[in-house]
This record gives C-alpha cells, sequence and structure tokens, in this order.
C-alpha cells in the first residue's frame, strides 16, 4: 500500500482531497528502483483543468511508454493546501507515487496561457527547488517548460533551464537518451544543458546572451557558447496518424472541467485569421486518418468509461471526413448512451445539421465567432466571414429550434472605430430580429443572445504583433459603448452584454510580449503574493502594478506601443515555418483592408510548406 503523501488530518481539512491521491483509473505505477529516469509533467493550475488538457495526456501515455521512465503527474496545490504546505514544511509530491517532484529527473511545465506566471513559481517553491536555474546544480531535476507560451519564453527564462518548442512527440525521447548518457559518463550540468541545445527544438536561456538597443529594444540576440544554434526549429508532427495518441486517459476521481473523451481531429487551421497565435502557430494543416480515429474512439469509450466524446481541433469544420466520422459516432454512441460534443465549428448548413442530431437543442445554444461587429473590421481580422452568412446561419437555426445564441467579438482591434464597436450592438439586434420573423407559433419561447467581448492581445507570430494594445482606460471606454448602443436597440431585452476584465488582459499583453526584463516583475508579484492570476477572485492588480514600478520598467512600453518594421522581436530566435516576413506583407494587408484567401483556395506563401506535408502539399505528392 503506497503511504499518502499528505496526512488523513490534512485530507479532511482541505477543499476537494481527491486532487491531491492520485490513483486513478489508467494512472501508470512503476517500480521507481527499475527505471532511470523519472519525470513529473506538471500543469500549474487546478487538478480539474490540468486533467483536462490533451497535450499532457499525449505526453503521460508517450513517455509511460519506455520501460527506462516513468512520468508522473503534478498540478498547482490550490490556496488552502498551499498555505499547509508552507506551514509544515512539506515538499510537493507527485501524484503517482507521492514522492517529492525535486527527487525527479526532469520537472515538465505546460505554458498554456500567461496568466499561470506565478503559478510556475508557486510549484518551483513548493517543491524546494531554486527559484532561478542559475542556482541549480544536480541536486534538483532539470527544469523544462513547453506548450503555446514557450513560443515566447523569454519573460519567464529565468526561472527554466530548457524549453521545448513545438509538438512534444518527436525529441523528447532523444533528449532523455543524451541526458540519461551525460549522468552516466559523470558530466557537469552545465556540459548537459549544452548537448542538450544541439537537439532541434530545445532552447537554453542560459547559453544566449541578449543586448539591448538605449530605447529598451532588443539589439542582438546571440548563443555565447559555440556550435549551438542561433534559430531554434519548431518542432512539428507531420504524421498525425502513426504518432502517439492515449488510447486509456486517466480518468479523474472528480469532475474534470471536460469531464470526456477528447478525439484530436487534426491540427492547424487553414483560416489565416490576424488576431490568432495558434492558426500560425500550428501550421501546416494536418489530419488524422478516419479509421484511426473510430477505432480510437471506441477504444478511448471503452477504457475510460466517460459518457461523453468531444472532437478537437482548431476548426473542426474544415476536417474533410467530418461528415463520415459523425455519422460514424453517431450511431456508436447513440449505442452506448454516449453525447457528442462538436465544439469550433463553423455555423452553416451542414454543422446546424449535425448538431441538430448529436444535440438537445431545447438546452443547448450556439456560438458564432463574428469577432468583429462591422464588414470593414472582419475584413482587416480576415476573419472570413459575411453578415450575409452570419443571418444565414442564424436563421436557420432559429427555425431548426435553437433560441439561445452567444456571440464573441474582440474589441481594441487595430484600426477600430467608434462605428465599429457600435456595430457589435447592431449586428446582436439584426439576429434578434431574424427570431421574430419566425411566426410566433413556429418560436421556441424567447430569444437569448449573450453578446461577450474580450480585450485584444497583440500575440507573438501573428501579423497583428506589430500592433499597439489599448490602454485599461480605452478598453473600457469601448465596452461602455458597446453597452450603451446595445441598450439603444429595440430587443435590448433580448440581448444580454459581458466584457471582459481590462487590467488582467493589459497584463497578460506584458506577459506575451515581454522580453528577459520581465521576469524580475513576475518574481516581484510571486513574492508580493500574486497567485493563481487567471481566477478572478484571486487577482490582485496593484501587486502586479508595485512589482512593475519596482522593477523600473514601463508598462506602455511593452502595451501601447506600436512597432517598428524592422524591430528585433524578443521571440524573433524561434523559426515556426512561417516568416517573419509573411506576417508583416499579412499586417500591411490588415490595414488595405484586404482579404486573404485560406489555404485550401489558394497558397499566400506563409513558408509553412517547408515542412513538406500537411494542406500545403494536398493533390501534389
Amino acid at each position: 500500500m503506497r503511504k499518502l503523501a499528505l496526512s488523513d488530518e490534512i485530507l479532511l481539512k482541505i477543499d476537494k482531497p481527491a486532487r491531491y491521491i492520485g490513483n486513478e483509473i489508467n494512472s501508470v505505477m512503476k517500480e521507481p528502483s527499475k527505471v532511470k529516469t523519472r519525470f513529473a509533467l506538471c500543469f500549474a493550475d487546478l487538478y480539474e483543468i490540468g486533467m483536462s488538457h490533451l497535450g499532457i495526456q499525449i505526453l503521460y501515455d508517450m513517455f509511460n511508454q519506455r520501460e527506462d521512465v516513468w512520468c508522473e503527474r503534478v498540478y498547482s496545490p490550490w490556496t488552502d493546501l498551499d498555505a499547509i504546505m508552507r506551514r509544515e514544511n512539506i515538499p510537493l509530491f507527485a501524484l503517482e507515487s507521492q514522492d517529492p517532484i525535486k527527487e525527479f529527473d526532469f520537472l515538465g511545465i505546460t505554458l498554456q496561457y500567461e496568466m499561470c506566471y506565478t503559478n510556475i513559481l508557486q510549484i518551483l517553491d513548493l517543491a524546494q527547488i531554486p527559484l532561478l536555474a542559475k542556482d541549480r546544480d544536480w541536486g534538483y531535476p532539470i527544469v523544462i517548460g513547453g506548450g503555446p507560451c514557450a513560443y515566447n519564453p523569454e519573460p519567464i527564462a529565468d526561472f527554466f533551464d530548457l524549453f521545448y518548442i513545438g509538438e512534444g512527440e518527436t525529441v523528447y525521447f532523444d533528449l532523455l537518451d543524451v541526458y540519461q548518457k551525460c549522468r552516466k559518463e559523470g558530466r557537469s550540468r552545465h556540459e548537459f544543458l549544452i548537448a542538450a541545445a544541439k537537439i532541434p527544438g530545445i532552447y537554453v536561456p542560459m547559453l544566449y546572451d541578449v543586448t539591448y538597443k538605449e530605447d529598451g529594444t532588443i539589439a542582438s540576440f546571440m548563443p555565447n557558447v559555440l556550435d549551438i544554434p542561433e534559430k531554434i526549429e519548431k518542432q512539428i508532427v507531420m504524421d498525425l496518424t502513426e504518432s502517439y495518441y492515449p488510447k486509456a486517459p486517466v480518468v479523474p476521481f472528480i469532475k474534470a472541467t471536460q469531464d470526456r473523451v477528447v478525439l484530436e481531429i487534426m491540427r492547424g487551421c487553414i483560416r489565416g485569421c490576424r488576431f490568432c497565435q495558434a492558426g500560425m502557430l500550428y501550421r501546416p494543416t494536418r489530419e488524422r486518418d478516419l479509421e484511426m480515429l473510430k477505432r480510437t474512439a471506441l477504444e478511448m469509450l471503452k477504457n475510460t468509461g466517460h459518457e461523453e466524446i468531444s472532437l478537437s481541433s482548431l476548426s473542426s469544420s474544415d476536417y474533410r471526413s467530418l461528415n463520415e466520422l459523425v455519422t460514424f459516432l453517431i450511431e456508436e454512441c447513440n449505442r452506448r448512451g454516449v453525447n457528442i460534443s462538436l465544439p469550433s465549428l463553423r455555423i452553416d448548413a451542414f454543422s446546424l445539421d449535425v448538431m441538430s442530431k448529436v444535440q438537445d437543442v431545447k438546452k443547448s445554444s450556439l456560438t458564432f465567432a463574428p469577432e468583429a461587429g462591422s464588414q470593414r473590421l472582419r475584413d482587416v481580422i480576415n476573419k472570413g466571414l459575411t453578415e450575409e452568412i452570419i443571418l444565414k446561419g442564424a436563421g436557420e437555426a432559429f427555425e431548426g429550434g435553437w433560441n439561445k445564441v452567444k456571440l464573441y467579438f474582440m474589441l481594441g482591434l487595430p484600426t477600430e472605430t467608434e462605428e465599429d464597436q457600435k456595430e457589435i450592438a447592431h449586428l446582436a439586434e439584426k439576429i434578434a430580429e431574424r427570431y421574430y420573423e419566425i411566426p410566433k407559433e413556429q418560436r421556441n419561447g424567447k430569444c437569448q443572445i449573450t453578446v461577450s467581448t474580450s480585450f485584444f492581445i497583440p500575440k507573438p507570430f501573428t501579423p497583428f504583433q506589430w500592433a499597439r494594445m489599448c490602454t485599461k482606460e480605452e478598453f473600457l471606454g469601448h465596452a461602455k459603448t458597446v453597452n450603451h448602443e446595445i441598450k439603444e436597440q429595440l430587443n435590448k431585452k433580448s440581448i444580454r452584454y459581458n466584457w471582459h476584465e481590462a487590467d488582467v488582459s493589459v497584463l497578460e499583453g506584458l506577459l506575451a510580449r515581454g522580453d528577459r526584463k520581465v521576469a524580475g516583475v513576475i518574481l516581484k508579484a510571486y513574492k508580493n503574493g500574486a497567485l493563481f492570476d487567471a481566477w478572478s477572485e484571486n487577482f490582485d492588480n496593484e501587486i502586479w502594478m508595485n512589482a512593475i514600478e519596482h522593477c523600473g520598467l514601463s508598462l506602455d512600453f511593452y502595451t501601447t506601443r506600436e512597432r517598428t518594421a524592422d524591430e528585433i522581436f524578443p521571440w524573433d530566435f524561434i523559426n515556426i515555418g512561417v516568416t517573419k516576413k509573411h506576417l508583416f506583407k499579412e499586417w500591411e494587408r490588415a490595414h488595405q483592408e484586404q482579404v486573404t484567401e485560406n489555404c485550401r483556395q489558394q497558397c499566400s506563401g506563409c513558408g509553412a510548406a517547408c515542412y513538406k506535408g500537411g494542406v500545403c502539399f494536398e493533390g501534389q505528392n
């Protein structure tokens, strides 16, 4: 019987103790003495959120297929347990073995969103690992970061020994082999880091030096040792069908955020929205084989007992075998009493037909994401949606029995005017009008339209990375404009309006676009009490503003400043396939209000064809 890291007394005191005990169905147990390398895979947020993360599920399965590796999981303890662990000096532990993380070889942290950065420091602190990479020796694990935020690792570079840039299925085993060899040969930690830096996709921050110009922008970014690359190459899996995919993911004891089987049908997106980071990072679009997906879906349902399956991708409607896959799943899931979830669908006739088959129309709401209220601004962001398409989709949905619609927009987009903001209210009104055009006897009660606006953040590796960001005051002013205009509409009782927190968005802009100097801000904010910043009840903007002031940095320098064409960005040392030249061309096309066709209609020459596969080579290979 395993001994739990937490006593019964502690477990009875804290919220949801099942977060910390491990031993779930499909969790992997191994004998520590029979493995060479122990890897703790961490999601720096609550168990319920981390357990829903597909990337971790894939890596957990992949690592544990190696007999000489034992991969275990760790998540951020909530604030109640955090206080107890500090008071009683309990080191952070892995769920499977309940052993302290500091005894492991690797601690791998998934960087899913910027607002978890203080949670990274919490993980290191509770694990009793020095917060700064320069202070660690072989007595501590190698701390490695990966995931979407690793594409600008600089704000958190001081805390990590290395970063894995790109998709985890390609060179992780090479890294583990190099590690085992270095340890066997008695090499120093520094020698291992140099050897690791020679593996494609591995970035070791301490082996690179940054210099700055007088105005604070970057002058140079270069390696400080010989024979390591100046540019880090993104890792990408071109054959998804043959790559790793978990057939028996771990089933949580408590309800996770997404308590269901996740079936990833493809990676990448053909659309090219200019604000969207994922659409650029994950190019080119690659699909999984239909027959492989059918087999995997049935295996996962059998091995987990989940009552829902979700199809995962950036734009499910673009998966070419979607019709066949959904038809198969409807048949199989109906027999098993399993629900099907279809996020990220475009609202067209096909999608509505599919959804009406798999969803209870009365209970569910439809989601549209026009992102901008006016056609002019939708062309600027290259959304590829016309008002006609939106109203046609909404009309068909209403006639199909739906009466709840969620609309998502962004405020503060480049070139946005007050008129563009007001058009958000006008579009919501037109959709409501479309509902009331249906004869009363055929309507399904009252219409409910929920308008939500988030605030635009210019992210790295997008055409909008040159854009300025709005101030908190500007953002709130835009939201006020939309709110006032909605209240002026005839159908205002049918329209509800929510907007995001402006100060969180501004801070996210700093963390997303920051350089190495921002690490000091994160460290200071953490030491002054910042934790679980993604949770609105825990977020304290004052702590962050004081930390920025303490470090002598300007928030405006990172957020509201528009970048010049020739500026070196903190992330320019990473090659994602899509060229900076292409991104700038799209930035210029945005100002010209020119739409760029999607990848299947016409190649825009973005550079992702260098990977020699996916959508770039469809029909040519």
